[in-house]
C-alpha cells in the first residue's frame, strides 16, 4: 500500500470514529400518537418532523418502526374508545397533541410523551415537576406566562391604541383555562382591559363574535386547542371583517391568513419529542426524563392579511418577524 492510499485509509477511519453509526434496535417499536385533531400524518407536517426525528435516531418507519395515529377530531367522547385501542395495539409510548389526550394516555400508564398543547403540566397535574416528572409522563411543554407577555408585546407594538384585548379559549379545557388566566394576568400587568370569551362548542363562537360587536376589542388573542383551532377559519373571517388585529400561538394560523402569530418552532420542539421517545425505545424511563422547555420561537407575519384589513404593520416589527408572508 503506498503512502497516499495509506492516508486516505486512516482519514477515512478519523471520520468514521468521529461519527459512529446509529445502533439499530433489535426489537421493533411501536408508536401511538394521539390528538384532539386528525389523525397525526407522518408524511406531512408536525407527524413527517416525528417520524424524520426517530429515523435519525435508529428507527425507521417500517423497519424497527410501526406508527399508530389516533385523532379525535374535537369529539372528546372519543377519548375512551381510541386510547383504548392504542392501549390494545401494544403500543411502546404514546405522544401527544392537546390536554385531554395526555389525561387519557397517562390514565393508560403506558410512557407518554407531551408534544403540544397540554398546558403548565405540573399545575395541571400531569407530573410532579419539571426536572423529575415522577411518572409515566415526560415531554416538552413551553411557558404560558412569558409567551402570553410576549404575544401581548407583540400586539401592543402592532396597535398603538391598544387598550382592550379579547382572549378566546376553550373553558371546558382545564389546561386552556389556566393557559388563559396567564394570558389574563399579563394583560393586567401591562394596564389592559381582558375580554374573557371562553367558548365549550362550535355555536358558541357566534357569543363570541356577538359579544365583539357589541364591544369591539382593540385587539384579539386566541388560545389554541382543538376547538379553537378547528373553527379558526371563522376567528380569522370575523377579525378580518371587523379590521381587529389578532395574534395566534402557531405559524399555520398566520399562514391560513392570520394576521400574526408567536410560538415555539416546531422543528425544534418536534424534533426533542423524537429524542425523548428514542430514549424511552432504548429503555429509560419517562419519570427520569426532565419535561424540557422550547428554545426557539417563530414571529410570522402575514403582511397580505395586514394590506386586506388596511393595517400598517410598524417596520420595526417586521424587521423583528421570522417570515413575512406577502
Amino acid at each position: 500500500m503506498n503512502r497516499r492510499n495509506f492516508s486516505l485509509l486512516l482519514a477515512s477511519a478519523t471520520v468514521s470514529a468521529s461519527f459512529p453509526a446509529i445502533a439499530q434496535p433489535s426489537q421493533p417499536r411501536l408508536l401511538g400518537a394521539f390528538t384532539m385533531g386528525p389523525p397525526l400524518d407522518p408524511t406531512a407536517g408536525r407527524g413527517a418532523l416525528l417520524i424524520n426525528g426517530l429515523r435519525q435516531r435508529g428507527f425507521t418507519l417500517g423497519q424497527n418502526l410501526t406508527y399508530e395515529p389516533r385523532g379525535t377530531g374535537g369529539k372528546i367522547d372519543q377519548l375512551p374508545k381510541l386510547v383504548g385501542e392504542l392501549k390494545a395495539a401494544g403500543v411502546d409510548a404514546i405522544v401527544t397533541i392537546g390536554y385531554p389526550t395526555a389525561v387519557a394516555a397517562k390514565a393508560t400508564g403506558i410512557p407518554t410523551v407531551l408534544a403540544s398543547g397540554a398546558g403548565d403540566p405540573v399545575a395541571t397535574g400531569l407530573i410532579q415537576s419539571l426536572s423529575h416528572p415522577g411518572g409515566s409522563v415526560t415531554g416538552v411543554s413551553d411557558d404560558a406566562a412569558l409567551l402570553s407577555t410576549k404575544r401581548l408585546g407583540l400586539l401592543k407594538e402592532a396597535v398603538p391604541q391598544f387598550r382592550r384585548v379579547a382572549m378566546l379559549y376553550n373553558k371546558d379545557d382545564a389546561a386552556m383555562s389556566l393557559r388563559f388566566e396567564a394570558a389574563a394576568k399579563a394583560a393586567r400587568d401591562i394596564g389592559a382591559i381582558v375580554q374573557p370569551l371562553g367558548v365549550r362548542e362550535p355555536n358558541d363562537f357566534n357569543d363570541a363574535f356577538a359579544a365583539m360587536n357589541r364591544e369591539t376589542p382593540d385587539a384579539i388573542l386566541m388560545v389554541s386547542d382543538s376547538l379553537t383551532l378547528l373553527n379558526r377559519k371563522r376567528v380569522i373571517d370575523f377579525a378580518a371583517e371587523r379590521r381587529i388585529p389578532a395574534i395566534y400561538e402557531a405559524d399555520t394560523i398566520a399562514r391560513d391568513g392570520g394576521l400574526m402569530s408567536y410560538g415555539a418552532d416546531d422543528r425544534e420542539t418536534f424534533d426533542r419529542v423524537a429524542a425523548l421517545i428514542a430514549r424511552i425505545f432504548n429503555g429509560a424511563k419517562p419519570s427520569d426524563l426532565p419535561v424540557e422547555q422550547p428554545t426557539k420561537y417563530r414571529f410570522v407575519v402575514n403582511l397580505k392579511t395586514a394590506q386586506a384589513m388596511n393595517i400598517e404593520v410598524p417596520a420595526t416589527l417586521l424587521a423583528f418577524a421570522d417570515d413575512v408572508i406577502e
